[in-house]
């Protein structure tokens, strides 16, 4: 709801308009989001002939060495310790794939992983996806944050896609502001190995070069290898090969996430393609579920509605933390809580409010283990904690549909007791697996809800959504972990959380003005700070700073 003269303006009135000591403000203006992800291939002209022929001679080779980095482990790949995963030896890849570095200097470094996992989804539907940039995006929405086909260069044969060959652009982000996207301009392909087994190659190909936006990644040969399975699954081995440029050294609170591979590795693709390929299956149930039965949503129609609702908010949310336009973090203290980010953007588009927005993110360390801090912010007692919209009083869950086996992958419709807010309930998606968490939620107000409980298409309906993301700190397990009065006695590391929200300050028919937008970003600094306030308070880590 707009600030001026809404009901987020009442439920408000106790914060004072001011500018926290802490966190550091750090203000971007941001033209838009989508604007700004697309100008690298604005001017793009086409391809000419002799520069078809260099791409698909690089993407064959990219395959023939993505093929042996799937089917050899040693001497090709180690596993680490302690936690045995595979990274490539140096000295045997660089014997066998001879190359020069795509990056100098002291800051460029190479990530490598590679993973395996089965998922509940055929190997052809997946070979389609991965060449559908929108199913990609929704397939990982909590890794790739924008894709787009710049040209097709080969279709692929009708019924397998053998010998697709697309080149692509992705952007590429881990869900904190602290830390800038990864962009990729790459060639994909396809081919089909055996009757029941495809590989997907990505490599990169510079052609950001001519667009005056030089990467700071490269993708060496990466991709994965789907084989069919019986019962409709299929099985995909996953290779991450990447050389980055940390001209910006990445963050503190997120380098052992980074640069131990985690963040970006081949484990996290694989776990978020079971995690989405489970909720698919879920949302595609034509019968409600038994346990459902009693609430609020009484039809299957419904039912696929507000989960298409609930998929949409977490993409929308997950789009807007990348903060792209500002790549450089002086001001940010080091100390752990390490300053919020705030963009200014207007926005015209579909599903989303028109008007000035403000989005406001910052990240922080709490000596928690990842799945306390998860269940801390699912918990509806703990709620009037944090949340602004229940004004501290309590709130009521009217209907919860369930989108995996763990029970903390739902999708929830919450009416808070706010005097203010009556006319509104929250839908809020929580999703977990073993690498992290996220709880995204917006206000929707009773009659649009209604709309999509009765099955009427939802996809139109405007969601300004904010949220949590939860993940370990990336840091090994010494077995004397932190001890706090919360964390009494656990041999652990500890949590990162992103603390995030959206508000729409004004409409398209209101005096926009620099004075608004400064009113506006210092009243979303004071909430995001309160905020992270509370948040420690309940969790009894108010005292690290």
């Amino acid at each position: 709801m707009p600030i001026r003269g809404s009901s987020l303006e009442f439920s408000m009135a106790g914060f004072p308009i001011q500018r926290l000591g802490s966190p550091a403000l750090d203000l971007e203006l941001n033209p838009g989001i989508a604007d700004h992800m697309s100008m690298p291939f604005q001017q793009f002209k086409g391809i000419p002939d002799m520069e078809k022929a260099l791409m698909s001679e690089t993407a064959a080779s990219s395959m023939e060495e993505l093929i042996r980095l799937l089917r050899i482990n040693e001497p090709l790949w180690i596993r680490t310790q302690p936690d045995g995963k595979y990274t490539i030896h140096r000295d045997s890849y660089d014997k066998i794939f001879p190359r020069t570095n795509h990056f100098k200097g002291s800051n460029a470094r190479t990530e490598s992983s590679k993973d395996s996992g089965m998922v509940t989804v055929t190997g052809m539907n997946l070979v389609e996806m991965f060449l559908d940039t929108n199913k990609w995006v929704d397939l990982f929405p909590t890794i790739v944050t924008k894709a787009s086909i710049i040209q097709v260069l080969e279709t692929g044969m009708v019924g397998n896609r053998n010998g697709a060959l697309q080149l692509m652009y992705e952007q590429m982000h881990i869900l904190s502001p602290l830390v800038p996207p990864r962009e990729f301009c790459f060639l994909r392909q396809c081919q089909q190995i055996e009757a029941d087994t495809w590989v997907i190659a990505d490599v990169s190909y510079d052609c950001l070069k001519e667009n005056g936006s030089p990467s700071r990644s490269w993708r060496l040969p990466s991709g994965c290898m789907i084989q069919d399975m019986a019962n409709g699954c299929c099985k995909v081995t996953w290779v991450e090969h990447v050389e980055v440029d940390d001209k910006t050294q990445t963050h503190r609170l997120y380098r052992d996430l980074i640069c131990g591979s985690p963040a970006y590795g081949a484990e996290r693709w694989i776990v978020t393609l079971q995690r989405m390929c489970e909720r698919f299956a879920f949302s595609s149930e034509e019968t409600i579920p038994s346990w459902e039965l009693g609430g609020a949503i009484t039809s299957s129609e419904g039912r696929k509605s507000i989960m298409k609702l609930g998929h949409r908010i977490v993409k929308n949310f997950c789009s807007t933390l990348s903060m792209s336009d500002k790549l450089d973090f002086p001001q940010l203290s080091e100390v752990n809580n390490s300053g919020v980010r705030i963009s200014v953007r207007k926005s015209m588009e579909l599903g989303q409010p028109s008007g000035m927005i403000v989005s406001a993110a910052t990240s922080l360390w709490l000596p928690l283990l990842p799945q306390d801090v998860f269940s801390f912010f699912r918990d509806e007692k703990s709620r009037p904690q944090w949340d602004i919209l229940s004004s501290g009083n309590p709130v009521h869950e009217l209907t919860q549909i369930s989108n995996g086996v763990h029970p903390g992958n739902c999708i929830s419709i919450i009416r808070p007791f706010a005097p203010s807010e009556n006319n509104m309930v929250i839908l809020q998606e929580s999703c977990t697996d073993p690498l992290g968490s996220l709880l995204v939620y917006a206000p929707i107000d009773i009659p649009t809800m209604n709309m999509a409980i009765n099955g009427e298409d939802s996809s139109m309906i405007p969601v300004l959504p904010s949220g949590f993301v939860i993940s370990g700190d990336g840091r090994p397990d010494t077995g004397n972990g932190a001890s706090t009065s919360a964390n009494a006695g656990r041999s652990s590391g500890g949590s990162l959380l992103t603390v995030a929200f959206q508000i729409l300050v004004s409409t398209p028919c209101s005096t926009s003005s620099k004075e608004l937008n400064m009113e506006s970003v210092a009243t979303v600094n004071t909430l995001i700070s309160s905020t992270v306030q509370k948040i420690r308070a309940a969790l009894n880590c108010s005292g690290l700073d």
